[in-house]
């Protein structure tokens, strides 16, 4: 049985390892990173789907605001290669985007595959009036609101609001699984 929960401490180096395996080593060089670095996670929004203690998929959501709006940036989201296309990813994705919306979070962007994300929602044109701290394909950059008019005034670049991370909560768990 696979369960969707909360990340922990010790799901880091193996959440670090599947981004890799996901996304390549490159994943680091990518725009959001910008938006992620030295940031904690949203309270509540880092989740790692598991069996039998194996870590088999990974989401995340993060502060950033637009002109004073406050927004969650998603990202990344892996599942484990022998998996996907069974559905976990949805899975994944529908968690996040319903513990968001119950923490009262109205909006969420992310830079992804359009015609897998449209399926939650997600749309190109709530993005026109925003970018990214980097280079970014516009037909990639989307966003669903969780509530109307959640992103009514939010333009220009985003930058990061969330909490600032002391770096060593993820360097230290790396370390302990070493």
């Amino acid at each position: 049985m696979i369960t969707i929960r909360d990340e922990i401490a010790n799901d880091i180096p193996a959440r670090e390892a599947l981004l890799d395996r996901c996304l390549g080593e490159r994943r680091t060089a990518k725009s959001s990173e910008r938006l992620r670095e030295g940031r904690l996670p949203a309270d509540g929004l880092a989740l790692t789907a598991e069996r039998d203690g194996e870590v088999l998929a990974t989401v995340r959501l993060w502060h950033v605001e637009a002109n004073g709006v406050p927004v969650l940036l998603l990202g990344p989201l892996a599942v484990k290669p022998e998996l996907q296309g069974e559905g976990l990813g949805k899975a994944m994705m529908r968690e996040a985007l319903w513990r968001a919306a119950c923490r009262g979070h109205g909006a969420v962007i992310l830079v992804g595959d359009a015609p897998y994300y449209a399926r939650f929602g997600f749309d190109p044109a709530l993005t026109r009036e925003l970018a990214m701290p980097g280079p970014v394909e516009r037909e990639r950059f989307l966003a669903i609101e969780l509530r109307d008019g959640a992103l009514d005034g939010a333009s220009g670049v985003l930058v990061a609001s969330g909490a600032a991370s002391t770096a060593t909560f993820e360097a230290e768990a790396v370390a302990q699984a070493a």
